[in-house]
C-alpha cells in the first residue's frame, strides 16, 4: 500500500505531467510514444571535490546537442546514479531539461530499490521535466526478483506515473535479467513502450521482439557493441555510452542500418567494437570519462568509491581507440 505522502505526490505528478505538452504522448490513433533513434546516457561531471559541476552538464550537452540523437538518457548507470543524492538526481534531469534542444526526447533513470520509492522518484522526474521514466530493475533482494515480482513492481509504477515507462535491464550491474516472459506480460501495458536491454544476447533481443510484435513495443540496444546485429533482428535504436565520444560514427551506424547499407554497416561496426568495450566492460565509467577528456568533452573525475585509471589500463584505452583509427 501506498502512503499519503506519496499518493499526494503521485496527484501532483499526474496533473503536473498531464498538463505538459512535451510532444510525446499518445497520438489521437493510441499510438504510444516513439522512442527510436540514438541517445547518449549522459555522464554527471563533478568538481575536484566531488560536487555536481553543472556548468559542465551543460557545456557536454550543447556540444552533443549538434548530433542527430533522438534524445539523451539522464541517470542511467552513466550517470552514476547510484552515487547521487535524490536532490542531485533531479537537479541534474532538470537542468538537462532546460540546456537541451527542445526537440528531443529525455529519458531519466527514475528506478529505485522499492516500489514505493521508485513511483516516488518516478513521479517527481516527471515535474522536473522528463518526457519518460527508464526503471531498471530493483536487484539487492534479486533471489526474490522473479517474474511475478517484477511484472508486479513495474505495473504499479506504470499504473502511477504520468509519463511513459521504458524497461531496463543491466545484468552486468544488477546480476539480474529481467526474464522475457515478464517484459512479453508487461509489454501489455499502455503506459510501457519499450525497453532498453543492455545484456547483448541479441537471442534474447530477437525474441523479445517477435513475442511483443502485437505490442506497440520497441526495443533499444543498451550498448554500441550491438547495434547492428539488435537492428538486424527488428530493434529500433540504441542507448550508447560511445555516443558520448563518437557521436557522429554512432549515428552513422544507425543510419546505414535504416538504409540497408549493410555492407558499410557491417564495417563500421566493426571499427567500434573494441573502443565500445573500452568504455563499458573493460573500463566502465572512469575509462568513459578519460575518453570524453581527449574528444573535447569534459568527463572529470568519478564519485568515489569509482577510481581513476591507471596509466596502464589509460594506455590500453587509448590504443583501444588509435588502432581502430579514432585517435
Amino acid at each position: 500500500m501506498l502512503g499519503p505522502r506519496v499518493l499526494s505526490s503521485v496527484r501532483q505528478g499526474l496533473s503536473r505531467g498531464l498538463s505538459r505538452n512535451v510532444g510525446v504522448r499518445t497520438s489521437g490513433e493510441g499510438r504510444k510514444v516513439d522512442i527510436a533513434g540514438i541517445y547518449p546516457p549522459v555522464t554527471t561531471p563533478f568538481t575536484a571535490t566531488a560536487e555536481v559541476d553543472y556548468g559542465k552538464l551543460e557545456e557536454n550537452l550543447r556540444k552533443l546537442g549538434t548530433f542527430p540523437f533522438r534524445g539523451f538518457v539522464v541517470q542511467g548507470s552513466n550517470g552514476e546514479f547510484p552515487f547521487l543524492t535524490s536532490s542531485d538526481r533531479l537537479e541534474v534531469v532538470s537542468r538537462v531539461r532546460q540546456a537541451m534542444p527542445k526537440d528531443k526526447l529525455l529519458l531519466a533513470g527514475s528506478g529505485c530499490e522499492s516500489t514505493q520509492a521508485t513511483v516516488e522518484m518516478t513521479v517527481s522526474m516527471a515535474q522536473v521535466g522528463a518526457d519518460a521514466a527508464m526503471v531498471v530493475t530493483p536487484c539487492y533482494y534479486r533471489g526474490h526478483m522473479n517474474s511475478a515480482a517484477l511484472i508486479h513492481h513495474y505495473t504499479k509504477v506504470a499504473d502511477l506515473s504520468p509519463i511513459p515507462v521504458v524497461l531496463y535491464t543491466v545484468p552486468a550491474n544488477t546480476g539480474l535479467d529481467l526474464p522475457v516472459d515478464a517484459v512479453v506480460t508487461l509489454s501489455q501495458h499502455p503506459n510501457i513502450i519499450g525497453i532498453k536491454d543492455s545484456g547483448g544476447d541479441v537471442t534474447r533481443i530477437g525474441l523479445m521482439i517477435h513475442k511483443t510484435r502485437r505490442q506497440d513495443f520497441q526495443v533499444l540496444a543498451g550498448s554500441a557493441g550491438f547495434l547492428l546485429a539488435s537492428y538486424a533482428v527488428g530493434g529500433v535504436g540504441g542507448v550508447c555510452a560511445l555516443a558520448n565520444v563518437l557521436g557522429a560514427q554512432v549515428c552513422q551506424l544507425e543510419r546505414l542500418c535504416l538504409t540497408g547499407q549493410w555492407e558499410d554497416a557491417q564495417k563500421l561496426q566493426h571499427r567500434l567494437i573494441e573502443p565500445n568495450t573500452a568504455v563499458t566492460r573493460r573500463f566502465g565509467i572512469p575509462g568513459l570519462k578519460k575518453t570524453m577528456d581527449w574528444f573535447g568533452y569534459y568527463g572529470g573525475p568519478c564519485r568515489a568509491p569509482l577510481q581513476e585509471l591507471s596509466p596502464d589500463e589509460e594506455e590500453a584505452l587509448r590504443m583501444d581507440f588509435t588502432n581502430n583509427g579514432w585517435l
